[in-house]
């Protein structure tokens, strides 16, 4: 099984090798980083664009368009998970009160709780979101935050266009600072 892994490891780096899938591998790159695997798209794009800088746009264009399309995978997972944690409540209340159990559940019932009592981090954060909404995702390209915010931000069922909106804008931001420092860094002059 683990040679398998390898060989199909292998074969993905050589497919995704540039520059001779290009644009397509950076896609692929940048919309598998968006998710909460930890990969760096940002060495795919400077590379690219270091073989052919006339490509800089469209280098940083595909980039924003697949981190951003990872960004929505994350958004509806949140979405997902937050739906079937409400089933699960739902389904646990209503066998609840078949069983004649009336008034509101125990602190205990809840599997972390009392579901109002998540600390201080938890209600600064969530009056951060409630005040910005969806623009808080122009904060998604935030290593070791973005992708979590915007699977948050699914979670807590803000607007899916206009949240996608943000975290195209964040991440295009981010991919044109970036790719233009790593030139300027790297430059021969």
């Amino acid at each position: 099984m683990e040679a398998w892994i390898q060989s199909s490891v292998n074969w993905l780096l050589t497919t995704l090798a540039l520059p001779e899938v290009g644009l397509s591998a950076i896609f692929v790159v940048s919309l598998i980083s968006a998710t909460l695997l930890p990969l760096g798209s940002e060495p795919a794009v400077f590379g690219y664009v270091k073989i052919s800088p006339e490509m800089f746009w469209y280098a940083v264009g595909t980039a924003t368009l697949g981190n951003t399309v990872g960004g929505m995978i994350s958004y509806w997972m949140g979405r997902a998970a937050k739906n079937g944690v409400d089933r699960l409540r739902h389904r646990h209340e209503a066998h609840r009160l078949a069983e004649g159990h009336h008034g509101p559940p125990r602190p205990i019932d809840h599997p972390h709780g009392d579901p109002g009592q998540h600390g201080r981090w938890h209600a600064h954060a969530r009056r951060w979101l409630d005040r910005w909404g969806p623009k808080t995702l122009l904060l998604s390209w935030v290593p070791l935050v973005g992708d979590p915010l915007c699977a948050v931000a699914g979670w807590l069922k803000l607007d899916f266009w206009p949240s996608v909106l943000y975290m195209a804008i964040g991440k295009l931001a981010r991919y044109i600072t970036m790719t233009a420092a790593l030139l300027w860094m790297f430059s021969p002059n």
